[in-house]
């Protein structure tokens, strides 16, 4: 069946390997901002609330992208919606580097960058997970983990040029570099996932597996709850540490090393957890994570020396990577194929509110108090939160669904 169908082939491997490039490729969208945004602060002479403001914007489009670009794949196929991605993300990364304004750049960032950069992780991760069945887990982490690796490349790259070629142009080469190279990758993704197949045949799609006695639309309110819980917690660290470490009097290029080593570590993370979710589910998976993000967020409190600071953040990558991709697995536990897209955009973009309200928040805490240590303080709050749900949904697990 799986030869026959592509579940479990080497094309299905092969076709992961595309994914994975096309995530890392889009994730610029996401972490640019970040390397960015002290000079763009400084260029147009505004506070750390208002450029956090601009990040906050492409959250908010990343999120909103999130959610319909999943209807798009669902209903006319990832290959299109990649494609759609990368148009917005050149379209985004060219405007933002003309911009005159703060007003236009976070314009930009929100509703191009954030929007484009959206179709290249949750429909993707959806799509993915279509194409495996008894490495499902292992090929959602794989797939999720081109968002990190992203993180990984692009902050140091995209420094790099911008001490040489200052942001505007650096923003124009990235849009130019989007476009010419997502295209040609999003064509590699054209045949339809498995299940359609067996919906032609005549053959059901299989049912859920699990259950916790909540209604679907109930279930997916919790399951986004969760996930923005985790990512107000998670935002603290991925999108102040550049200018933290700019603060400490460190450099912005520090502070991106800092980031790519956060998330480099968070790449090891995501695969493990993976492995782990092949074995024990979503949900415990998703526990391990908040735990472990709690135990690192605390360990920022205490620690401001360059030393002290490299090693957290390669500890918070590790800890915290596996997180994300463990709500799109809950949602292929509790939910429909056919449902996937949709639901895995809905997750994903509740963590992406979760990352925008934590980005814009720390901005706020810093303006208010003149340091970081109420921020991760902020944080651990809200990951105590996320790790309640997590209990909650391991106990009711097993219970008959309710009524939709």
């Amino acid at each position: 069946m799986g030869q026959v169908s592509g579940v479990d082939s080497r094309y299905a491997w092969a076709r992961l390997g595309a994914s994975l490039a096309l995530s890392t490729l889009g994730g610029v969208g996401m972490w640019s901002i970040v390397v960015a945004l002290p000079v763009v602060q400084a260029d147009f002479g505004i506070s750390r609330a208002d450029i956090s403001f601009a990040y906050t914007t492409t959250m908010l489009g990343f999120c909103a992208g999130g959610v319909a670009m999943g209807w798009l794949a669902d209903t006319k196929g990832i290959a299109p919606t990649v494609l759609l991605g990368g148009l917005l993300l050149a379209l985004g990364f060219a405007g933002a580097g003309l911009a005159p304004s703060l007003g236009w750049f976070a314009a930009a960032q929100g509703l191009l960058i954030g929007f484009g950069s959206a179709a290249t992780f949750a429909p993707l991760v959806a799509d993915a997970s279509h194409w495996f069945e008894k490495r499902r887990g292992m090929a959602v982490a794989i797939c999720a983990s081109g968002n990190y690796l992203a993180g990984t490349i692009w902050p140091p790259l995209i420094e790099y040029a911008m001490r040489g070629q200052g942001w505007r142009h650096t923003y124009l080469g990235v849009g130019a570099l989007c476009l010419l190279t997502m295209a040609p990758l999003a064509l590699t993704l054209r045949r339809p996932p498995p299940f359609h197949a067996a919906e032609r045949a005549g053959v059901a799609a299989p049912a859920p597996r699990r259950s916790v006695g909540l209604s679907p639309n109930a279930l997916q309110a919790l399951i986004a709850l969760a996930g923005l819980a985790c990512c107000v917690a998670m935002s603290m660290p991925q999108v102040h540490i550049v200018a933290y470490c700019a603060d400490l009097g460190y450099g912005v290029a520090r502070g991106a090393e800092m980031l790519s080593l956060m998330l480099g570590f968070g790449i090891v993370s995501r695969i493990a957890s993976g492995w782990i979710a092949d074995r024990v589910g979503g949900v415990v998976t998703m526990l391990i994570g908040s735990v472990m993000q709690t135990v690192a967020l605390v360990l920022y409190t205490v620690s401001d020396s360059l030393t002290s600071l490299y090693v957290v953040s390669a500890l918070f990558g590790l800890f915290q990577g596996g997180l994300v991709p463990s709500y799109a697995i809950i949602v292929r536990e509790y939910f429909p194929p056919r449902e996937a897209g949709l639901r895995v955009g809905i997750a994903m973009s509740a963590t992406i509110i979760g990352m925008a309200l934590g980005g814009w928040m720390g901005g706020v805490l810093f303006d208010m108090t003149g340091s970081y240590r109420a921020a991760f303080i902020n944080g651990v709050g809200w990951n105590i939160a996320n790790a309640a749900i997590g209990w909650w949904l391991l106990a009711r697990q097993g219970r008959r669904p309710a009524l939709a």
